[in-house]
C-alpha cells in the first residue's frame, strides 16, 4: 500500500499544523521552485542542537570531542538514509521529471536531506521543542543503546586503533571496482591486514563507506583470531 502524507505524520508522531509545510519538506527543486533546500539547512541545525542537548543529557561524563564523535555517528548519510525508508519517504519525495526517470528516489543523499528538510518543517510548524521531541523519539534505540558511548567510533578507527594496540601497522585499503550509474554508484574495496593473513571486502554508494564495511568485516575476523570475543 503506498505511503500517504498522514501515514508520513502518524510515524513521525507529529501532525502537521500546516501542512504545506510538510509539502515543502517533500519538494525537490528539480519538481518546483518552492522546494526544500532552506528546511533541510534549517533541519541540519535542528538536528544537531537536539541531537547534542540528548547526548549531554545521557552522557554527562563524556567530553565535548566524544559527544562531537558520537552525534557524527548518529548523523551520517547512511543513518538518515535509513530513517528515510524506515518513515516511508521515498514515495512522497516530489521530483522532477527527469530526476524521477533518472532513480532520484533512490539516492541516499536526497533522502537523507529530506529527512532533515522534515525536521526543519516540524520546527518551523510547531517549534523547537516539537522537532527536539520528534528527534529523540526516531533516535529513542540508538540513545538508549549500550554502546552509545563508543558508537560514534567507526570501522576502520576501531580496526586501526586495535591494530596499534598490537604494536601492528594500519591495514591496506585498495578500491576493487565500481559498478553501476553515476548516479547510484556502488563501490568495492578490500581491507588487507597483512600481519595477520586477512583480507575482507566492503561496498557502499561512496569510497569511503565502502571502506568502513570492509574494515568492520576485518575487525570481526582480527577480534576472533585475537580471542577477543
Amino acid at each position: 500500500m503506498r505511503s500517504t502524507e498522514t501515514d508520513l505524520q502518524a510515524r513521525l508522531g507529529y501532525p502537521f499544523v500546516r501542512p504545506s509545510l510538510l509539502q515543502q519538506a517533500l519538494t525537490h527543486r528539480s519538481f518546483a521552485a518552492d522546494h526544500n533546500e532552506r528546511l533541510e539547512f534549517l533541519g541540519d541545525a535542528v538536528l544537531d542542537c537536539a541531537l547534542s542537548t540528548a547526548l549531554m543529557q545521557r552522557l554527562p561524563d563524556a567530553t565535548e570531542g566524544d559527544l562531537s564523535r558520537i552525534r557524527a555517528g548518529l548523523v551520517r548519510q547512511s543513518a538518515l538514509h535509513q530513517l528515510a525508508l524506515d518513515l516511508g519517504i521515498p514515495p512522497l519525495v516530489r521530483l522532477g521529471t527527469g530526476l524521477e526517470r533518472s532513480g532520484g528516489r533512490d539516492q541516499p543523499a536526497l533522502l537523507a536531506d529530506t529527512f532533515e528538510a522534515l525536521i526543519g518543517a516540524v520546527h518551523l510548524d510547531g517549534g523547537f521543542a516539537a522537532a527536539q521531541a520528534v528527534v529523540e523519539r526516531l533516535f529513542e534505540p540508538q540513545l538508549r543503546s549500550s554502546d552509545l558511548a563508543t558508537s560514534g567510533r567507526d570501522a576502520k578507527t576501531t580496526l586501526q586503533e586495535l591494530l596499534q594496540q598490537h604494536r601492528q601497522p594500519p591495514p591496506d585499503y585498495a578500491l576493487v571496482s565500481t559498478a553501476g550509474p553515476d548516479h547510484q554508484q556502488v563501490f568495492t574495496v578490500m581491507c588487507r591486514v597483512p600481519a595477520h593473513d586477512l583480507a575482507g571486502m566492503g561496498s557502499g554508494p561512496s569510497r569511503r563507506a565502502a571502506e568502513q564495511a570492509a574494515a568492520a568485516v576485518v575487525h570481526l575476523e582480527l577480534v576472533e583470531k585475537l580471542g577477543l570475543t
